[in-house]
């Protein structure tokens, strides 16, 4: 059986459907307000943001249309060996269909190709689906955020070990 979807790396061609996807999420959720990833600069560009460096951002792609992303990057003023999951959103069309489980997956085998022994992320109450995915794929909470991230309105943090 073949997957309904793709995952590959953002190109610049996809700048604009990802920060449209992360401005559409995100308030689905109310995680629009001031401390919340959609206020990041690098919204914007999010394929010259995750060029280069220890750090990579996918999409995922059904029928050549991108539903969704994820990418990792070291954690903002925080120990070089703990990176961080970020920007993972999808549209109501690829949730339900494995994207989420395939899309942690290739992150969190980039992020130990890229060296990292932890793998740190924020998230909201209400979130529910993605922290039952990020706990079936081994994360578990934190009392307490980590690094300098900026996203002060989380409420929800989680960290994993990825060595295997």
């Amino acid at each position: 059986m073949t997957t309904p979807f793709a995952i590959r790396s953002i190109e610049s061609r996809d700048d604009g459907v990802i920060a449209a996807i992360i401005r559409t999420v995100m308030p689905e959720f109310g995680a629009d307000g001031p401390g919340f990833a959609i206020h990041d600069a690098e919204v914007g560009g999010m394929s010259h943001a995750y060029a280069g460096g220890r750090r990579a951002y996918f999409v995922v792609e059904r029928e050549g249309v991108v539903i969704g992303g994820a990418g990792v990057a070291p954690l903002e003023g925080g120990d070089s060996s703990v990176c961080e999951l970020r920007k993972m959103y999808f549209l109501p069309e690829a949730r339900g269909i494995g994207a989420g489980g395939a899309m942690m997956e290739r992150c969190l085998a980039t992020a130990r190709d890229l060296g990292f022994r932890q793998c740190y992320l924020e998230t909201l109450s209400g979130m529910d689906a993605a922290q039952t995915l990020y706990r079936r794929h081994g994360f578990r909470t934190l009392d307490a955020p980590m690094g300098g991230t900026g996203h002060f309105s989380c409420d929800k943090f989680f960290i994993r070990d990825l060595q295997e």
